[in-house]
């Protein structure tokens, strides 16, 4: 049975073949078609370093259709990431390709390697800006929250304090 899943991408480092962070991440997509296929496409965008993480990413999102089950996807995925260069020195640190899956057409899966929805969505612009483009009525299954909602809580104007 298939799947439908939203995966997050990023990267700041230059690779060898690919060059800079945003054609990182445009290669990434092409090579997604080998788990399934890629429906959507959004964006990419250029946000600031998080943690400690130096350079600037380009970020991006992508709904893939898979047959693959959640622990097998994210298998492939940790492949595609090591078969583009990333290394696992530091948590947070600059990486080539960064890849999470954040939502699963099925509803939530929580095993020790891998939670779905991703724990942190819902506060990352740089995931929620790429995804409402592409997504933005999918419903997080915890909160029954909107894409859209989350991302127009994050970029919504605010009040200066007083």
């Amino acid at each position: 049975m298939s799947s439908t899943y939203l995966i997050a991408l990023g990267s700041n480092r230059r690779h060898h073949l690919y060059g800079r962070p945003c054609e990182v991440v445009r290669a990434a997509m092409e090579e997604l078609a080998a788990l399934g296929t890629v429906t959507a496409r959004g964006p990419i965008i250029s946000t600031a370093p998080i943690g400690a993480a130096q350079r600037r990413f380009a970020n991006s999102a992508a709904l893939l259709e898979s047959q693959y089950d959640p622990p097998a996807l994210l298998a492939a995925l940790k492949r595609m990431e090591r078969e583009f260069g990333r290394r696992t020195f530091r948590r947070w640190g600059d990486r080539v390709l960064d890849l999470d899956i954040v939502l699963w057409s099925s509803g939530a899966w929580y095993s020790k390697p891998l939670q779905i929805p991703h724990p942190h969505f819902r506060e990352r612009s740089f995931v929620l800006g790429p995804a409402s483009a592409i997504a933005p009525g999918w419903r997080d299954p915890e909160s029954g929250l909107s894409v859209r909602h989350f991302n127009a809580r994050l970029t919504r104007p605010r009040a200066l304090p007083r």
